[in-house]
């Protein structure tokens, strides 16, 4: 079958570049770029997945609507298995639409769409079986999912011998820890961005971030520092560091670089 399964979040993604300020309230404002891509936390670490070459399978929900055909056509033209995507009829594509500034960094508005209706039923759960790694990208952003969903697919994955690993995405409702708590015992490698992290624990140091996680149940945390690196704590191995990052001349987007991230440490994990 597939080394990876990973599940959750899939959405269009409308990028407008540069963006430092928005025009004002009924006057227009001109941009450099504006290109569609395809999206989500899962499906970014499942196409960066298969161009390192690793056999990835993407379980979600996207809407039969333009954008579900787009993502739809861009998981098989990098060879993804899509064969755990539901199509929804009724309910449109997620989407966003990421504002991008001169130094790279984004702000993002956000339709949830059918992210908004992704539940545990919809899984695939002979992909996840069969699977070296279930990867959940994107909790904190599918309320179906999220909670009682997500922990219940962690525990039968981590049962059938599966490694679990878990990214966040930004919650805007606020509820944060009380999302995640219950899957938190099941999952291997947590690998959360600062940001998120620093949100879910209540602290700004990488180290008391890793250790809150550890004390409720993750085996391994993993905080991405953006271009600081990374720091990680692995009860596993029993050690703890930070890796720098390497150093660019200049950065000219970050959609995805956390993603990115996590497909490439992925792969690391099944070398």
């Amino acid at each position: 079958m597939f080394e990876v399964t990973c599940v959750g979040i899939a959405c269009a993604d409308v990028l407008v570049k540069p963006v430092s300020d928005f025009p004002e309230r009924g006057k227009l404002g001109l941009v450099q770029e504006l290109t569609l891509q395809a999206g989500g936390c899962a499906l970014n670490a499942a196409i960066d997945l298969a161009k390192l070459g690793v056999s990835t399978a993407m379980v979600g929900r996207i809407g039969s609507d333009g954008f579900g055909q787009y993502l739809l056509g861009v998981l098989q033209k990098e060879g993804v298995g899509v064969e755990g995507l539901v199509v929804d009829p009724t309910t449109p594509t997620s989407a966003s639409v990421v504002l991008i500034d001169w130094d790279g960094e984004r702000s993002i508005l956000h339709l949830l769409g059918t992210n908004a209706r992704f539940a545990f039923e919809d899984v695939n759960l002979d992909l996840v079986r069969a699977s070296k790694i279930l990867f959940i990208a994107g909790a904190l952003l599918m309320p179906l999912f999220d909670g009682q969903g997500a922990a219940r697919l962690a525990k039968i994955a981590r049962e059938t011998g599966v490694l679990v690993c878990m990214d966040t995405a930004w919650d805007s409702s606020g509820q944060w820890l009380r999302k995640i708590d219950g899957t938190l015992p099941y999952i291997h490698w947590f690998m959360p961005s600062y940001e998120e992290a620093k949100a879910l624990s209540g602290h700004e140091n990488p180290e008391d971030i890793a250790r809150f996680f550890i004390v409720r149940g993750v085996e391994n945390v993993v905080v991405k520092l953006g271009e600081q690196g990374c720091y990680v704590d692995s009860t596993a191995c029993g050690a703890s560091f930070y890796a720098p990052a390497y150093r660019l001349e200049r950065v000219v987007d970050t959609s995805g670089a956390g993603d990115a991230f996590c497909a490439g440490f992925i792969t690391g994990l099944l070398s």
